[in-house]
């Protein structure tokens, strides 16, 4: 992980993967270790993922951190003016405005942790991650285990029908896939 101060310089980082992939999970421990540091944190996701918790973000296996509800990515931006790191999960519900913040923060020597899918249900790049990707100084990509084979997945498989891109669920709408076992949905 970065070396330099936040006093140096802001950066981006961003964990990536499929759903199942512990991605909430690293980026609430990242975001625990900023706290132990005494770092001012501010932590944010999108109206949209009221799934677990309002008021907090929560991983598949229950851990939770309280965050802050925002309508867009523009309210980020204010709510962040005195923290030293903004954390931004679930980042694939957000409008591509999202990037341009993210790097507005950076700028303004504050780390950012954003945690996202970077593929659909469809396999393919589920934006803003792959704009972030090209942005963030520092890239995780998190691996869940195929259900099917129990090899490392990196694809979301949706088991319903709906074919919006956005349809909030866990583990009865969607299952971690390695590549063999991913079945991408017919047209």
């Amino acid at each position: 992980m970065p070396t330099q101060s936040l006093k140096d310089s802001g950066w981006i980082e961003v964990i990536c993967g499929s759903m199942f992939s512990g991605k909430t999970e690293e980026l609430i421990r990242r975001l625990r270790r900023a706290k132990i540091a005494k770092q001012s944190v501010g932590i944010y996701k999108l109206k949209i993922d009221s799934r677990f918790s309002p008021h907090h973000i929560v991983s598949h296996s229950q851990l939770s951190m309280a965050s802050e509800i925002v309508q867009s990515a523009d309210e980020i931006i204010k709510k962040s003016q005195q923290k030293e790191v903004v954390g931004i999960d679930e980042a694939q519900f957000f409008e591509d405005p999202l990037v341009d913040i993210c790097s507005e923060l950076a700028n303004k020597s504050k780390r950012v942790i954003v945690a996202g899918l970077d593929k659909d249900f469809r396999g393919k790049p589920f934006d803003p991650i792959p704009k972030l990707l090209a942005e963030a100084e520092y890239i995780t990509k998190t691996l869940a285990i195929c259900v099917l084979c129990g090899s490392p997945a990196g694809f979301s498989q949706r088991l319903s029908t709906d074919r919006t891109q956005i349809l909030l669920g866990e583990k009865g709408n969607y299952e971690a896939r390695c590549r063999k076992c991913f079945i991408p949905p017919q047209n």
